[in-house]
Parts: structure tokens; sequence; C-alpha cells
């Protein structure tokens, strides 16, 4: 019997969340509680399911989503979720032809791009997904910091204060919405995240134990940075404390809030490590310790994955510091985006625009996905043979293009 792909009914959702479950590799029958709290969050128009014989074998869902990009703008981009096929049914198709229906519709409903955090490398590439932003963890050493545990608190006249999970819903917004404007890489966060985050809606697939939270207040009494942790108890010989703080979320939007944040979190009594959570590539906390070998790197990867859906919009709703111009000859095997277009940037704005022209540098969409952000180097990818230069000198200029001084961030898995 032929499988189906479609979407799904709301009556569908216990099958399709069993099947999201199975996938993965979580307890694949869901509550009453899971599927009511799963159904308030699901836009069952954007949400797709394989049946084979009734049983549903394959899971995508995708919802609407704002995203910050060079120079403090935002732009509409299908966020998309909850991919799984079974293993029953590999090398199928079904995965195909969801997200080719999917990327058609958000094309066609004016989304620039497409967005996804990627579980394994290989998959999204092929569907003109390309990694725009890496995330980095480090394990630092506490004692080995060489910070002075006895330090009064933040220089500058800035505090440190602890706050609970109601402050932080009403608080926490607000300052997200300014790390949207200085960072590009921000995936816009709802209330309902919020909600999550602070224990008010829990999912029971999740369990959720209550965190620390402390705010950093500068000298003006305005709240610049948001860290949220929690810690182990464990105690070594002799009675020895030799606890684990985990920082599950920190958000500064200026460099001396996150000093005083990770400063602080290495002072807090009984700890010996702090695991960071995901950070950006480059982020300064290394350099925020007097020893910055005492922090180790765990993990360093590929994080959030686009794909360009619009071309020219898209390449004139971010910033650019030079002015330059460029022909980029776009291949694009699913037929979305592809094409030769002129680009002409400046500080202030671009231009994009379809052109038949000759190219001065050919590439796959998904090498644009990575380099919209600013963090891939085209430099680096035609050296690596993944972008054609055409003109002598062109990819240079595109270094100079499409290149930020701070790496795309993206705080958040969705």
């Amino acid at each position: 019997m032929t499988i189906e792909t479609r979407g799904i009914t709301e009556s569908e959702l216990p099958e399709w969340l069993r099947a999201m479950s199975t996938g993965f590799l979580m307890a694949p029958t869901p509550g009453e509680r899971e599927i009511e709290l799963r159904r308030s969050m699901i836009d069952f128009g954007r949400t797709q399911g394989a049946f084979d014989r009734g049983r549903c074998v394959a899971t995508y869902r995708a919802f609407a989503q704002h995203l910050s990009v060079v120079g403090g703008g935002t732009v509409v981009s299908n966020g998309i979720t909850n991919v799984s096929v079974s293993a029953t049914h590999r090398r199928r198709g079904l995965l195909t032809r969801m997200i080719t229906d999917d990327l058609t519709a958000a094309r066609d409903r004016g989304d620039m791009v497409a967005s996804l955090i990627a579980a394994e490398y290989p998959i999204y590439g092929r569907y003109g997904f390309g990694p725009a932003t890496w995330t980095a963890q480090w394990s630092i050493d506490v004692p080995r910091t060489g910070l002075d545990p006895r330090r009064a608190g933040p220089a500058g006249g800035g505090r440190i204060d602890l706050v609970d999970g109601a402050d932080v819903r009403e608080l926490g917004p607000a300052l997200h919405a300014r790390l949207e404007g200085v960072r590009a890489g921000v995936v816009r966060r709802k209330e309902r995240w919020w909600q999550a985050a602070t224990g008010e809606v829990q999912l029971p697939s999740m369990p959720w134990t209550e965190p620390f939270y402390a705010v950093y207040r500068s000298a003006s009494g305005e709240i610049d940075g948001l860290a949220v942790y929690s810690a182990d108890d464990t105690w070594g010989d002799a009675k020895q404390p030799l606890n684990t703080l985990r920082v599950r979320d920190l958000l500064a939007v200026n460099p001396a809030a996150e000093r005083a944040l990770w400063q602080f979190l290495c002072s807090i009594d009984w700890v010996v490590t702090v695991r960071s959570g995901n950070r950006a590539p480059d982020d300064l906390l290394p350099q925020y310790l007097p020893d910055p070998r005492a922090a180790r790197i765990t993990t360093l990867a590929d994080m959030m994955w686009l794909r360009i859906l619009d071309v020219p919009r898209a390449l004139e709703a971010r910033g650019y510091a030079v002015s330059a111009g460029l022909v980029l000859e776009l291949r694009d095997r699913m037929g979305l985006a592809g094409g030769r277009f002129r680009l002409e940037v400046s500080p202030e704005g671009a231009e994009c625009v379809p052109t038949a022209g000759p190219a001065d540098l050919t590439m796959d969409i998904g090498e644009l996905g990575a380099l919209y952000l600013g963090d891939a180097s085209p430099v680096r990818l035609a050296a690596l043979g993944t972008v054609e230069e055409n003109r002598p000198g062109a990819a240079a200029v595109a270094e100079s293009v499409f290149r930020t001084p701070r790496r795309p961030w993206c705080p958040d898995i969705f």
C-alpha cells in the first residue's frame, strides 16, 4: 500500500505524538496532559505525518518564527521541528515529500528563510540548508580561574540580584528583545517559552526542576543580563564540596553584564565546576577569567541551519558594513530560490535583483544559508571548493560583504 503524507487532524494528534516520541527515543505513549498541552502549541495547518495503513510512521511540524539578522533587524522564518521517520520506514522518501511541501508553502506564503536545529549533520544539506550558527560549551575548573572568592561584586556600580520565576516571566522578554537587536541568529521567544522555562507550564515528558535565577542590574538600575542555573549535590572525602553548576540560560546585552554574571557563577560557595551550556563559538567567557585555561571546550558543533527561500528579500533585509557589488549564481536542486542575482550593498542598505550578467561567485543555495548571518567565510568555502570563484578576488569581496565581527548565536534549541 502507498504511504500517505499529509496534514494531520486534531484527533490524530495522539498517534502523531506516539510516532514523534518513538523517533526521538522517548516514552512512546503520551498521557492526556501531554496531549492537551501539545495541542495548544501546534499549528495543525503546518503539521504533517506519514501514514502506513493508519499508523503514523513519520512526523514533521513547522511554525512561524522571527529571526534576528545582521544589522539589528528580523526576518520571518519558517521554523521546522519534530522531524522524525520511524526506523521501519527509512529510505522511502517520506521526509523529502513532507519538507518539499512545507518549503514550497513557506515560500509561497512569503517567508524569507526556513530554519531548524539539525539532530544529524548529513540530512538537511540536500534540501538547501546550510549551517548558519555554531555552538560551543565550556567546562570551567573554578579553583583554577584565579578569581578572588572574596571580591565584593561587579565593578562600575552594577549589582547581581536573585529573583524568582515570576520575575523572569515579567523581565525576560524585554531583555531578550534587546539581545535580538545586538546579535544575529537569535530566535524570538514566545510567551509559552517563558512559561515553560520557569515552570508555569510543565510537559510531563520533560521533567522540570526549579532552577535559580540571577539578574545583573547596571548602575542605572536597568536589567542588562539574566542567568538561569542549577547545581548538583556532590561531596568528596573529608566533607569536601565538589558541586557542579550547570547554566541553563545566560543572556547579556553588553560585556559588563556578561562578565559580572560569569564571575558571579564562578564565586558561588561549594561549586568547583561550572558547565556553560550553549554559547557562541567566539564567546568572551574564557577571557573573563584571570586564567582562561580554566575554561575547557567540551563541545564545538553546528547549531542552527538556514534555508533561503526568497533571495532578494532576505539579502536586502540584513545589514552590511561596506559598499560593494557581487553577482551570485545560486544552484537550487529543489527549484525554490535559485538563479543569478546582482547584490549591491552599502551601510545605508542593499539592493538584490535578478540579472543575466556574468557571475562572480557560484554556489549551492545551502552555502548562502551558511553565509547569511555572517558566520561562514567565503574565502574558506572557496578553498574547500563549495564556492566557485569565477572572478579573481570575488571571494575576498564576499568576505567583506557577508562576514561580521562577532559570530551569530542561536541561544535556543527549537
